[in-house]
Order: structure tokens, then sequence, then C-alpha cells
């Protein structure tokens, strides 16, 4: 077997954490980075510090935002705030938003409710979710979680907070397949998922 220097040992280990990255596609990347020299490290190595220096999530709809700049999103003043969008991450949130078919905001979990991980209400920011779930300012709030195990919890969950409220609730479903991720969904059936959403009684 092939024995590798501690570095190398240790980069391909945080490498292999990466999602999508296995232990091959992880070799690429560490000798791709070695061949550019230290040039092209230390140029990843200053981007990796400027987004742990820089980067927060917005207090709001806990999407991710320059620390000191406005939160995009939040501050675009031709956005609806009458429409709140629940997505699982930032990734969906920059997805759904892509489509041009929904102009309203968004709330981030960062992630899904899920007993066996130990992923809990409170891990998903839930509360700062009620606290957004005022009549007086919302009239519809799109749940856009997976059609997963742990999405269909979460939309459950989320659904009995919405309950008594008198804000409408819908679900985005027609085009997305069951058991499917977001980041696979292409654009034009995300947006005809957005338009076909059905309301959940």
């Amino acid at each position: 077997m092939a024995s590798f220097p501690e570095p190398i040992e240790s980069a391909l280990k945080e490498l292999s954490r990466l999602p999508g990255v296995g232990k091959k596609s992880a070799m690429r990347i560490l000798y791709h980075l070695l061949k550019g020299g230290s040039g092209t490290i230390e140029g990843l190595e200053n981007a990796l510090r400027l987004l742990k220096e820089n980067i927060e999530k917005c207090p709001l709809c806990r999407g991710y935002k320059e620390k000191t700049a406005e939160c995009p999103i939040c501050c675009d003043p031709r956005r609806d705030l009458g429409l709140l969008c629940v997505v699982e991450s930032t990734q969906d949130l920059h997805l759904i938003d892509s489509t041009s078919a929904f102009n309203g905001s968004y709330f981030v979990l960062h992630g899904l409710l899920s007993p066996f991980k130990g992923i809990g209400p409170e891990a998903l920011g839930l509360e700062e979710l009620r606290d957004r779930l005022d009549p007086g300012m919302l009239r519809e709030v799109i749940i856009a979680t997976p059609y997963t195990a742990e999405g269909e919890a979460t939309s459950s969950f989320i659904l009995s907070m919405i309950e008594g409220t008198g804000i409408k609730a819908s679900r985005i479903g027609m085009g997305i397949p069951i058991g499917s991720d977001l980041s696979f969904v292409d654009p034009e059936t995300l947006s005809r998922a957005l338009s076909g959403r059905r309301e959940v009684k």
C-alpha cells in the first residue's frame, strides 16, 4: 500500500469530508494543488480565509452574506415580503431564486429534522421562524423542503407551527421527483414546481 507523508494524508482526510468528494477525487484535487505550486495553494488558502473572516448568516433569512454588507436578498425592495419560502439550504435558496419564479423572502433551515442524527427544531432555528409568522406581514409560507422522510417530517412540523395563524401554507410539488434533492433539479422543473404549488390543509 502507498504510504503518504503526513501532510498529504491530513489534506486528503479533510478533502474527503467535502460532499461528493471521495478518496479518488480528493487525490485529484490535492495533486492539482501540488502541481500548481505554492501560488495555487496560497490562492485557495486566501479565498478560504476570506470566507471564514467575512461571511456570516443573515439574522433574518439565515442565508450567507458578507459581514460588512446588507443581505442582498433581504434588502431588495422589489421583493414581496408577504411571501416566505422555507428551504433546507442556502444552495436551495439560490436555486429557487435563479428561476425568477419567486420574488418573496426566504428562511434557510440549514438542515432537516432528524432525531436519529440529533437534529431537533432548535438546530434549524424554528423558533426564529415562528417569530416571523406574523399574519399582519405574511400571507403565505411556501415549504420547499425535499420529498424525503426528513423533508416531510420537517414540513409537517412547520405546518403545525403555521396552523391557526391565518397564514396560507403551501408545498412545492409538481415536477419534483419523490426522493430527489433540489440541487439535482433543473431550473425549469423547479420553476414549474413553484408555479404549481398546492395549499396544505
